[in-house]
């Protein structure tokens, strides 16, 4: 009987080092060349389309008369000297600036056309932040450059009353696909340690997780 207690003893006590050992493993974070040193955007777009709302910039070679800058319309289309209305939306600069030459080549000889974006609002849509989960609102909100994971979190109210905020997980976009990181949320909000009050990159969504009743 004695034997039996000593056994059931030591197997609760090594039970007790297994799970205290789990819950201070050290959380799983980006790398700090990616986030710490030289943030960059975490959306990748390998070639951006215009977007409504985008500004461009038109520079007609030798022709500063057909040149120009203006938004692309909510139709989607900009309006330029001598050919009139072209659509912009779903092309690339490069796109739209081979099409405008092609078009203009009936009135000017041998264009050559340069379209630079000056102000991106369909980036501005990609790259905002979500907080979603067990906060007091849920939102998508502008990146803004040094945000951190605490600053999104308390613009979002902080985490209400049914919150597991050390379970808390931010998930990014990379060159190797979506990956998540481990945030100690409880962690940096009561006890000060901002070890994971990761800086933010551009698309970043953090969940926050309900506690299991």
């Amino acid at each position: 009987m004695r034997s039996c207690l000593k056994v059931s003893s030591l197997f609760v006590a090594g039970l007790f080092f297994l799970l205290a050992g789990c819950s201070t493993s050290e959380p799983r974070l980006p790398p700090k060349t990616q986030s710490w040193s030289s943030p960059a955007p975490s959306v990748l777009v390998k070639s951006y389309k215009m977007s409504v709302g985008d500004q461009i910039q038109i520079t007609v070679w030798k022709n500063p008369e057909l040149s120009l800058s203006e938004p692309v319309r909510p139709d989607g289309k900009i309006a330029m000297p001598l050919i009139g209305d072209i659509m912009a939306v779903g092309l690339t600069p490069e796109q739209l600036a081979a099409k405008i030459e092609n078009k203009l080549a009936s009135y000017v000889k041998s264009p050559n056309v340069t379209v630079i974006l000056t102000s991106l609002q369909g980036h501005a849509f990609l790259s905002r932040i979500r907080v979603t989960g067990s906060v007091e609102q849920s939102m998508s909100m502008l990146y803004f450059q040094g945000m951190t994971v605490l600053d999104a979190v308390l613009e979002a109210g902080s985490v209400d009353m049914y919150a597991n905020p050390n379970n808390t997980k931010l998930h990014r976009r990379t060159k190797k696909g979506m990956q998540s990181y481990d945030i100690r949320l409880k962690n940096i909000l009561e006890d000060g340690d901002m070890r994971t009050n990761i800086l933010l990159l551009p698309g970043d969504v953090i969940t926050v997780p309900e506690r299991s009743f």
